[in-house]
């Protein structure tokens, strides 16, 4: 499969989608995060006794995982690497001066304005000469 390469503008365009979806799998982390400790508090109150309970919350749990699998497939399909999901934190492969670099995103800028290379991370993001 091959990579798709972003211009900053290209990048900033798809930015709101990208920010809606991280939102939608934000959301549906948190429930899943929610209903894991209840299962956890469930399973150690009531232990075996409530195995019938147990399997159905297991159940719904496996479900918004498949669930987050595909929010998060949605992410490579655009061809944007999602690197965290709290804070969201998003890079988009781009070329800068024949490089290839990554413009990155962290939840709370208004743009793209960063971008690092492959190897540097989110500690070596410099600013974009274009943004």
């Amino acid at each position: 499969m091959m990579t798709r390469r972003f211009s900053l503008a290209e990048a900033n365009a798809l930015l709101p989608e990208v920010q809606r979806n991280l939102k939608q799998l934000q959301e549906l982390s948190e429930k899943l995060e929610e209903q894991y400790i209840h299962y956890r508090k469930v399973k150690a109150g009531h232990g075996e006794q409530s195995g019938e309970l147990l399997f159905e919350m297991e159940s719904q749990m496996d479900f918004k995982q498949m669930e987050l699998q595909i929010y998060m497939q949605n992410f490579a399909r655009q061809g944007v690497l999602l690197k965290m999901i709290q804070p969201g934190l998003i890079d988009f492969p781009a070329i800068m001066d024949g490089e290839e670099v990554l413009l990155c995103w962290k939840e709370g800028e208004e743009r793209i304005t960063q971008y690092h290379g492959w190897h540097d991370g989110f500690g070596g993001r410099k600013p974009h000469p274009d943004a």
